[in-house]
């Protein structure tokens, strides 16, 4: 019984932190100074830009990180750089759950 125990506390901690879960609705508000480039529903008005509508929260999550910390580069990087800069984390989780809840 220790070994099963013992086997499952080394699974749990060696699995990575899970994000806390964005308020969907903070998102919604938040998302207006997306809309421009993103549309209101997150379908993109230009097609260059990306579709936000039912994205993986993750992936908006670590994009928006990347945007803010100048680490990605590429496309309308230089755009998001600025976009960004002014979100927290909860200002991003948030996000990312509004476009992720989008079907």
């Amino acid at each position: 019984m220790l070994k099963k125990v013992s086997i499952a506390m080394a699974l749990v901690l060696s699995m990575p932190m899970l994000a806390n879960a964005g308020d969907a609705a903070a998102g919604k508000s938040k998302a207006a100074m997306c809309a421009g480039c993103h549309g209101s529903n997150g379908v993109a008005l230009i097609p260059s830009y990306p579709n936000l509508k039912g994205q993986n929260a993750g992936y908006i999550e670590s994009s928006l990180k990347a945007f803010r910390g100048k680490t990605r580069t590429g496309g309308q990087a230089a755009i998001m750089y600025g976009m960004a800069a002014a979100l927290s984390d909860a200002d991003i989780a948030n996000l990312a759950a509004y476009y992720s809840s989008l079907k």
